[in-house]
C-alpha cells in the first residue's frame, strides 16, 4: 500500500511514524515549505498523546526536551485561586503531561522519520494543487520544477487549518472564522513562578493569561517560560502568523495584572520575541473521508487551544488511522473506521472548545464575582467546579481511568 501524507507538521509526522509501526513502508511525505524551521512556542501534550509516544518508542526523547507540569491551577484577573489540580503522573495518569516547545517537538519527529523511513522520504516544495480520484488516487502538486503527479493508494491531509486537501473537498467554506480575541504567544526567561511545576491561567473570557515553563532552572536558578496573553476586541483576523510584534503595547494592556506569585507585564516585556495569532478554528466538517483521501489533525478539526488539546488530538488522530487502516479488510473499511472513531468524537470536543473547555471556570467567576472574591466556594460550588474538570477529560478522551485501562493502538504483528 503506497500512502501520500500532505504535511510535514506534528500530525503528518506522527502519522508517518505510526504507519510505519504498524508495518508500512511505502511512505512519502509532501509539504509545502522548502525548509522545516521548528517554528511556534509551547505547546502541551496530555497523557493520552504521550502515552502514543511511548509507544512509538519517542516517549524518553520527548521528556528530555520538555517539562511534566504536576499542576494547573486556574485564578480570576486579580489572580485569587479558581480551581486546581494535579497533573500528568500525580493525577494518577500512566503517562505524564509534558510541556515542549513545538518547533523541536516537530524536528525531533522529523529525525525520527528520516531515521525509521529513510532521509528522502519528505518532499519539500510540495504544494497540494488537485486531486484525481480512483484506485490509486492521484495528487497533483506544484513544485518549483513544475507540475507532479503523485499515485498513492491512500492520501492522507495533514495540512493544517489552511489545508489544501480540505478546501479542494470544501471549495466553499472560506477562511477560518475568528473568535473576536487576538493571542500574543512569547517565551521569556525569568524566575519560576508558584513550585516551577505548575501551569497557569488567570482571567475571563475577555482577557486572559497562560504561562507554563520549558525548561528545567539554569545555573542561575531562572527558566524559561511559555506564555500567552490573550484579548478581546484588539488585533485582527488577518494578521501575519508569524509577525513578530512590540511588546509595549501588550504590557499595557496587562499592567494592573501583578500578583504576589507571578509578574504578568514584566513577563511579557522580558519575551525573546511575541508573535500575534488571531484565535481562529474551524466548523466540525460532516465528513473526512472522500474516496481514498482524508483528513487528520487540524485539516479535519483546529480548534480554540482552550484545554491544551490541538497537538494531542494530532497524535490520536494519526494512531488511530494506522491502526484502522492495517486491520480492517480493505482500505475503505478502515478510513471508514478510522472515521467513525474519531469525527464525531472531535464535533464534540470543538464545541466544548468554543464553550471555553475546562476554562470556563474563569468565565463563571467573571459573572458571579467580576470584582473578585474572597473563598470561591461562595461563589462556585466544588461539585460544580469538579464537574467542569471532570467533563473535559472524559470529552477529550483523557480522564484517567479510561486513558490508563482502554486496549491499546498498536498493530500487534
Amino acid at each position: 500500500m503506497k500512502i501520500a501524507i500532505i504535511g510535514a507538521g506534528i500530525a503528518g509526522l506522527a502519522a508517518a511514524l505510526s504507519l510505519k509501526a504498524a508495518g508500512h513502508d511505502d511512505i512519502e511525505i509532501y509539504e509545502r515549505s522548502r525548509e522545516i524551521r521548528g517554528l511556534g512556542v509551547g505547546l502541551n501534550l496530555l497523557p493520552h498523546a504521550i502515552r502514543e509516544l511511548d509507544e512509538l518508542g519517542l516517549a524518553d526523547r520527548i521528556q528530555d526536551l520538555a517539562v511534566a507540569p504536576e499542576r494547573l491551577t486556574y485564578t480570576n484577573r486579580f489572580g485569587q485561586l479558581i480551581w486546581s489540580e494535579p497533573r500528568g503522573r500525580e493525577a494518577g495518569y500512566r503517562w505524564p503531561q509534558c510541556s515542549v516547545h513545538r518547533g523541536r517537538l516537530q524536528l525531533l519527529l522529523r529525525d525520527a522519520v528520516r531515521e525509521r523511513l529513510g532521509d528522502d522520504v519528505i518532499r519539500l516544495g510540495h504544494r497540494l494543487t488537485g486531486i484525481v480520484d480512483g484506485a490509486p488516487t492521484t495528487a497533483v502538486f506544484e513544485t518549483a520544477h513544475g507540475e507532479a503527479r503523485i499515485e498513492a493508494d491512500v492520501v492522507i491531509g495533514a495540512d493544517g487549518i489552511h489545508s489544501s486537501l480540505r478546501a479542494i473537498r470544501y471549495p466553499a467554506e472560506g477562511a477560518p472564522p475568528w473568535s473576536g480575541l487576538t493571542l500574543w504567544r512569547g517565551v521569556t526567561t525569568a524566575e519560576p513562578f508558584l513550585d516551577g511545576r505548575t501551569m497557569v491561567m488567570a482571567g475571563d473570557g475577555d482577557q486572559k493569561f497562560v504561562a507554563y515553563p520549558l525548561s528545567s532552572p539554569d545555573a542561575d536558578g531562572r527558566v524559561k517560560i511559555n506564555f500567552i496573553a490573550e484579548r478581546r476586541g484588539e488585533g485582527s483576523p488577518d494578521a501575519d502568523w508569524n509577525r513578530a510584534v512590540d511588546p509595549g503595547p501588550i504590557v499595557d494592556l496587562f499592567r494592573d495584572w501583578t500578583f504576589d506569585w507571578i509578574d504578568v507585564p514584566a513577563l511579557i516585556a522580558a519575551a525573546d520575541e511575541i508573535l500575534e495569532y488571531p484565535m481562529v478554528d474551524r466548523d466540525a466538517l460532516p465528513q473526512w473521508t472522500f474516496g481514498r483521501t482524508t483528513l487528520i489533525g487540524d485539516a479535519a478539526h483546529a480548534m480554540y487551544p482552550n484545554g491544551s488539546n490541538g497537538g494531542s488530538q494530532a497524535i490520536l488522530d494519526a494512531r488511530t488511522l494506522a491502526y484502522e487502516l492495517t486491520t480492517a479488510p480493505s482500505i475503505e473499511e478502515g478510513l471508514a473506521a478510522y472515521e467513525q472513531a474519531r469525527r464525531p468524537a472531535m464535533t464534540a470536543l470543538l464545541a466544548s472548545t468554543r464553550a471555553t473547555g475546562p476554562e470556563q471556570v474563569m468565565i463563571l467567576a467573571a459573572e458571579r464575582a467580576p470584582q473578585g472574591f474572597d473563598d470561591i466556594l461562595d461563589v462556585i460550588p466544588a461539585e460544580e467546579l469538579e464537574s467542569v474538570a471532570t467533563a473535559y477529560k472524559q470529552a477529550a478522551g483523557f480522564h484517567p481511568a479510561t486513558l490508563n485501562e482502554r486496549a491499546s493502538l498498536s498493530v500487534r504483528r
